[in-house]
């Protein structure tokens, strides 16, 4: 299972397929169907082991009427229930009734927000539209006017300022807009997990641009994922995946836009205004692929310096990063878990984080 590089672009169109591989049923082997969703403008690949060809087509049906709900629900940009509430939330407004099919992805942005010391931050939208990052092409962006940065990091929007009080919400800051994209893949892929498994389906995986969560096994075997270099090319590591767990990789180097010779990402420091530096790419593994999503956008942040404080805030166990030298970082606990394909990168491993 090959686990490649989010891109950041995200669309709505959808489709999905099914195909059931054709296995002798003399050999005792477990059917292994697969399908194909397409959202948020990627791919989602579902495995699942043990599970019939009517089976394996309801739930891709089911997964991908979920996958459709959530793309509408949580858009940065497009009209729908985020826009609103970041319109009400800049109009400085009194607390309101935000839409259920938020408050869940909200509330945990937010916990996962305050653990990292605000380094995950999905309250920085307004920085994400002005560099750029809301749906426009890649070919005509550049870099902001740097007053417009200094406005919006002056202004420190932070998921801390969000109120909530049930389904009543309010924000103390009107420069608060959220974004959810360093958090929805994972939470997209996790509400599909607990979908399966309402399912009695207990060994799938589910794989999408550098996110990869798996429950039980193939058959009989550990789930394992391979891990690329940060630039996209070749193998870096494989990591095993065990029982109920899931791994998020960002490298977003490949994305962004070129300006004056320079690269930019969209991976925005919220305490800079300007795109993460340091770090190149980061793994981490979690049993919730939410948390390792947003855990990885923490860490990139954090730098190479920094990396460990976020990781022991944020309760993580397993952590590998590469910096801008090109070293690997990593703690003890994930050196034990992955092997690594790459015999030229110096290996520096951390104290533990537990």
């Amino acid at each position: 299972m090959r686990l490649l590089v989010r891109p950041r672009a995200r669309g709505i169109a959808l489709a999905a397929a099914v195909v059931v591989l054709a296995l002798n049923a003399c050999t005792g082997r477990d059917p292994v169907s697969r399908g194909k969703v397409r959202a948020f403008d990627t791919s989602f690949d579902i495995t699942l082991i043990g599970v019939s060809r009517e089976r394996a087509a309801q739930a891709t049906e089911l997964l991908t009427s979920d996958f459709e709900t959530m793309e509408r629900a949580w858009h940065a940009w497009k009209p729908g229930p985020v826009t609103r509430m970041n319109e009400l939330f800049n109009a400085g407004s009194e607390p309101f009734t935000a839409p259920p099919s938020v408050m869940p992805i909200l509330r945990l942005a937010r916990q996962l927000s305050l653990q990292s010391d605000g380094l995950f931050n999905p309250a920085i939208g307004h920085l994400v539209r002005a560099w750029g990052f809301q749906g426009r092409s890649t070919d005509c962006l550049r870099p902001p006017p740097q007053s417009v940065i200094e406005t919006a990091v002056n202004a420190n929007p932070g998921m801390g300022d969000i109120q909530i009080d049930g389904l009543r919400v309010s924000s103390s800051n009107a420069m608060v807009k959220l974004d959810f994209r360093h958090i929805q893949l994972g939470f997209a892929i996790d509400q599909a997990i607990a979908r399966l498994q309402e399912m009695d389906i207990n060994n799938a995986s589910i794989v999408a641009d550098g996110a990869v969560r798996a429950i039980g096994s193939r058959g009989g075997n550990a789930w394992s994922v391979s891990v690329p270099g940060p630039d996209g090319g070749g193998i870096l590591a494989t990591l095993r995946i065990e029982g109920n767990e899931a791994a998020f990789t960002l490298a977003p180097s490949r994305d962004g836009f070129t300006w004056e010779g320079r690269r930019f990402h969209d991976v925005i420091d919220p305490r800079t205004g300007y795109p993460a530096e340091g770090i190149t790419s980061v793994t981490v593994l979690h049993p919730n692929a939410s948390t390792a999503e947003a855990a990885a956008n923490a860490l990139f942040v954090a730098g190479p310096d920094d990396w460990p404080r976020v990781a022991r805030l944020m309760g993580l166990r397993y952590v590998m990063l590469t910096d801008d030298q090109g070293r690997l970082l990593m703690n003890p606990a994930m050196q034990a878990r992955v092997t690594l394909h790459t015999h030229n990168r110096e290996v520096i491993i951390s104290e533990p984080l537990t």
